[in-house]
């Protein structure tokens, strides 16, 4: 890369700068989610194989699909308020 190529760069990353670090948010976002998505996978499994019951099963999924929205929500906000150099 050329040295224009390399500033435009800088500060493309610099003006996309959340309130909090932007690689963090979105590391623990993901791992959120992804906890999200296997741990509603077992509790439909275990539904379906008379584990738990019904209520149980959508008591879960309604809190995984709300805790995963939340954190969606919060990575998006955080790139939204974030300071600009």
């Amino acid at each position: 890369m050329n040295e224009e190529e390399q500033t435009e760069k800088k500060r493309f990353l610099r003006s996309r700068k959340g309130f909090l670090n932007p690689r963090i948010v979105r590391a623990i976002t993901f791992y959120i989610i992804t906890t999200c998505v296997i741990l509603s996978v077992i509790v439909c499994i275990l539904a379906i194989w008379d584990f738990a019951r019904t209520d149980v099963f959508w008591r879960m999924i309604a809190t995984f699909s709300v805790i995963a929205v939340g954190s969606a929500l919060f990575a998006f906000v955080n790139n939204i308020f974030g300071f600009e150099d």
